[in-house]
């Protein structure tokens, strides 16, 4: 049995999972060499590449131990020091004009150093994540802070699957309100003066404080300093929650570390790159799916009455009103039957309709909502620039009407095809979530996150949670 303390042997796992990232980065550029030398039949890459590419990453600081783990911030560092790659390699020939060929076969191998490097981290972020759900020692987190603040910090750190911080229990700033989080399964310990010894009592290896009154600065220093002794971290959560950590910076001003959080970033031209990918990924999945979906609309037709197609108006970026596609899962007269499933409706607390077992599905239309086939013609809608491959869940004009001003940000991107909503849970998610979700997703887009969604839309789609 190992009697080292918890947060001695988290180090230790942090360092092993580093080696582990170190041989799978070194295996991706061998294996992207490998590839280059048997289309052009030159190894002097297979010398360079690998080093180089570890020398990348190290200066991209994909190996930082704030990221591991996290998905899409340490995607978006292997991408950057995939794009720097070639810009090197071009800059040494540039000096040292050695081998034209070299320099060639480095751009080539880029792009394929990247896919491979990328894949071998996903299947090692699984790894760990498991790692994470069997030995909460690596991962167990006391929450400091008042108890409405506690429970919201909870929920999210609970919605993204297996977290890197597991709550095993509070210290509040109010306990007369500890009911708030042990509705949630986890134990209030006291308030802030027993943290001391909530944090040797269970083994905690991360203490996190949300913004309180009563925390002020001198509070929050004898944390630290308990923290420290500990031999635990210390995380300050920001009031603001949902910003990326891309967004976020330390600006010192006179010896005080001022944090900034940039605006999101949302020109045309930053999102120039989504639009291509969006619209010729889009065309590639038309052109392969073709057949596929003749059958599944003849399906469609023999097995109830009406078109193949359901159209319906939705509302699109800045309000503009478009006809989005899918297959038809319903009577041709559903809508004329809505009003009598009025009171069945799911999403009571917002201005969704979702019906469970809902009697106007068809056979087969049940079939296609389940595994989210009935959504393949919005593919059109994508080619067409009306919609995104990822984006926030289409409204109907009814739903925008009631919109708040707030809520009205979903409008600034273009509705998606998969989306936050769909990898988190969608027709079950609560009105407020989802309004939460798309528009954090608003607020902190970016290449890494659309990639990070649709590699988790695989994995939804097969659960099917929420598809009715």
């Amino acid at each position: 049995m190992d009697h080292r303390r918890p947060p001695a042997r988290r180090r230790r796992g942090e360092q092993k999972y580093r080696i582990l990232l170190l041989a799978a980065d070194g295996f991706a550029a061998a294996a992207a060499a490998f590839l280059v030398h048997a289309v052009y039949g030159r190894w002097a890459v297979a010398l360079v590449l690998p080093p180089t590419w570890i020398v990348a990453m190290l200066a991209h600081r994909s190996y930082d131990r704030g990221v591991l783990g996290l998905g899409a911030e340490e995607y978006r560092r292997v991408l950057r020091g995939a794009v720097a790659l070639p810009a090197l390699a071009a800059l040494a020939y540039g000096l040292f004009r050695h081998d034209a060929g070299l320099l060639h076969d480095m751009i080539m191998a880029a792009a394929p150093a990247a896919v491979f490097a990328l894949a071998g981290r996903y299947w090692l972020r699984r790894r760990l994540h498991r790692r994470w759900a069997r030995s909460p020692d690596g991962s167990a987190t006391l929450l400091v802070g008042p108890a409405h603040a506690v429970a919201e910090l909870i929920a999210v750190l609970r919605r993204g699957g297996t977290p890197r911080l597991q709550a095993a229990g509070v210290c509040l700033t109010d306990p007369e309100n500890a009911s708030q989080v042990r509705r949630l399964g986890v134990p209030a310990l006291g308030g802030v003066g027993d943290m001391n010894d909530v944090v040797r009592a269970l083994g905690i290896s991360t203490v996190v404080v949300l913004p309180a009154p009563e925390l002020d600065a001198s509070v929050l220093r004898r944390i630290s300093w308990t923290a420290a002794v500990q031999g635990v971290d210390f995380l300050l959560a920001p009031v603001l929650t949902d910003v990326s950590a891309a967004r976020l910076a330390v600006r010192p001003t006179n010896g005080v570390p001022l944090m900034r959080i940039k605006p999101p970033n949302l020109s045309r031209l930053s999102r120039l790159p989504k639009e291509l990918l969006d619209r010729s990924l889009a065309a590639a999945l038309l052109l392969f799916l073709a057949l596929p979906m003749l059958l599944i609309a003849l399906v469609v037709r023999l097995d109830s009455p009406g078109p193949a197609l359901f159209r319906q108006q939705r509302v699109g970026r800045y309000g503009d009103q478009f006809t989005m596609f899918k297959f038809r899962t319903m009577r041709s007269d559903s809508e004329a039957l809505r009003a009598e499933l009025e009171h069945l409706n799911q999403n009571s607390d917002g201005l969704l309709f979702k019906v469970k077992k809902d009697p106007r599905i068809t056979r087969v239309g049940s079939f296609l909502r389940h595994s989210s086939i009935d959504e393949l013609p919005q593919l059109i809608n994508v080619v067409r620039g009306q919609m995104s491959l990822v984006g926030p869940r289409p409204p109907l004009p009814e739903e925008v009407e009631e919109y708040t001003s707030d809520i009205k940000r979903r409008l600034l991107v273009k509705p998606g095809l998969t989306g936050l909503w769909q990898v988190s849970g969608r027709s079950d998610l609560p009105w407020d979530e989802a309004v939460r979700l798309d528009l954090g997703y608003v607020d902190n887009w970016s290449m890494g996150l659309d990639l990070s969604i649709l590699a988790r839309t695989g994995s939804a789609v097969v659960r099917g949670t929420g598809a009715y």
